[in-house]
């Protein structure tokens, strides 16, 4: 590994660090780089701001499954829905890892809502173009009947994250179960696919 590369994880390693038990507002840049056993200086050649550090920390932990979603997109010979419901799978256990590192840390709940709005706003605004391909080649194929794939994609990925961490609508599994099936059968009905045919989609809920 170069050695700017060491650098660029060990400040965001360091933040996350200090952000298990302070608030993001209270943590300057110079505490990020004391931590870190750096110079500040250093921080700015690689970050704008702390700001910019947090921003890659998020893509830094949802690296590997924007990683397979990406991977997945080029797999035409999968299904299209195949392909998502692995996605939606490897984004779920993400959001999973992420909330168990964040259990029992002393941040209060507004520090908790803002760090978890930005995950989401990452996840969403990643894998949507990545969906919206799927979908459109599901199209072009005749497996998916549909004229809209971006709105589509945005309508499935808001459903699922907010259901998939289960945070910011607190839900019980059977509410959760009853949405999902919802949103299955609408995807059903507005993609020219049989009733049941989708089910698969809601195997990891």
């Amino acid at each position: 590994m170069a050695v700017q590369s060491q650098k660029y994880e060990l400040i965001l390693d360091s933040l996350q660090k200090l952000l298990e038990s302070r608030n993001l507002q209270t943590i300057s840049v110079s505490e990020i780089a004391q931590t870190a056993g750096i110079g500040k200086g250093s921080i700015y050649y690689y970050f704008p701001s702390k700001d910019a550090i947090l921003d890659a920390l998020v893509e830094r932990n949802y690296e590997k499954p924007l990683a397979t979603a990406k991977n997945l997109s080029s797999q035409t010979e999968i299904p299209p829905f195949t392909r998502m419901a692995m996605i939606f799978q490897a984004c779920r256990n993400s959001s999973s890892e992420y909330l168990r590192s964040r259990e029992g840390k002393g941040t209060g709940a507004q520090e908790e809502s803002f760090l978890h709005q930005k995950y989401l706003n990452h996840l969403i605004t990643e894998l949507k173009p990545v969906l919206a391909e799927i979908i459109r080649q599901g199209i072009e194929k005749g497996e998916i009947s549909f004229d809209k794939p971006d709105a589509l994609a945005e309508i499935v990925l808001i459903i699922l994250t907010v259901k998939m961490d289960n945070t910011l609508i607190p839900s019980s599994r059977e509410e959760i179960e009853n949405t999902i099936a919802g949103l299955v059968s609408l995807l059903e009905k507005g993609t020219d696919n049989p009733p049941g045919s989708l089910n698969f989609l809601m195997s990891d809920f």
